[in-house]
């Protein structure tokens, strides 16, 4: 699968709210439900769901139901994407800083 711009521009924003980033670090260690969620960062349950939604919809997180709760997890497949991405990015920084047009 390949990323769009738009999807990478979409998902990166996920990294631009403190607690999306906080929820994305907490997940790459563990597969963690909401309650885990709440305990580690101190949000609201009703704010970590709505963090966990934009995450999903964004496709960065799969869900696993697991009894009466719900497990998330990030998709490598989908970071990795965006790391190369960032990477291609990288790259073309440096050879811009050999580049200048003219004015």
């Amino acid at each position: 699968m390949s990323l769009t711009s738009v999807q990478i521009d979409q998902r990166l924003t996920a990294f631009a709210d403190p607690l999306r980033c906080e929820i994305i670090a907490l997940l790459a260690r563990e597969q963690l439900c909401t309650c885990h969620l709440v305990e580690e960062t101190g949000a609201k349950q009703t704010t970590v769901s709505h963090h966990l939604k934009v995450l999903r919809e964004m496709g960065l997180v799969e869900t696993e139901p697991c009894g009466r709760f719900t497990y998330y997890s990030l998709r490598p497949d989908v970071l990795d994407e965006l790391s190369d991405h960032l990477g291609h990015l990288s790259g073309g920084a440096r050879a811009a800083a050999a580049a200048r047009r003219p004015c």
